[in-house]
């Protein structure tokens, strides 16, 4: 009596169609089939190498208070600027104008983290060092 989805040997062609509509709901599929992967800063890929710009430093949302500190980085595939976070305490005295960086994403598909607006990348390493390294002292930064 007109509940439910339609059945019967006849009813494929019904199913299909609505299956077919209704998949555009779906917020992974669409970003997959609109792809609009292609067209972010980083284009389908995880990591980028860019040149460091300058140095910012951006003010977090409210409540808090503080100025995260940020590059501009002019990326070498596309010549897209994107501003990146610099995790770690200190870690921006590493990072000097004209540097090459490697920048990932945050792990949030696209979207600004936490109360930093606007920043959707982090830098990972600065001319082939990981900053990881670079802030526990394992290694220095290369002259390169």
């Amino acid at each position: 009596m007109g509940a439910g989805k339609p059945r019967g040997l006849k009813a494929g062609r019904k199913l299909l169609n609505k299956r077919r509509i209704q998949k555009w709901a779906d917020k992974q599929w669409k970003k997959g089939a609109i792809g609009s992967r292609w067209k972010n800063p980083f284009m389908g890929t995880s990591h980028a190498k860019g040149i460091v710009t300058e140095k910012v430093g951006i003010e977090a949302k409210q409540p808090n208070s503080a100025v995260r500190k940020c590059v501009r980085v002019l990326l070498k595939k596309n010549a897209k600027k994107i501003a990146a976070f610099v995790p770690w305490d200190g870690c921006l005295s590493y990072i000097n104008e004209n540097d090459e960086v490697l920048v990932a994403g945050f792990g949030r598909r696209g979207h600004a983290k936490g109360d930093i607006p606007g920043v959707r990348f982090k830098v990972v390493a600065v001319k082939g060092t990981s900053l990881v390294a670079l802030f526990t002292g394992k290694a220095e930064k290369r002259a390169h």
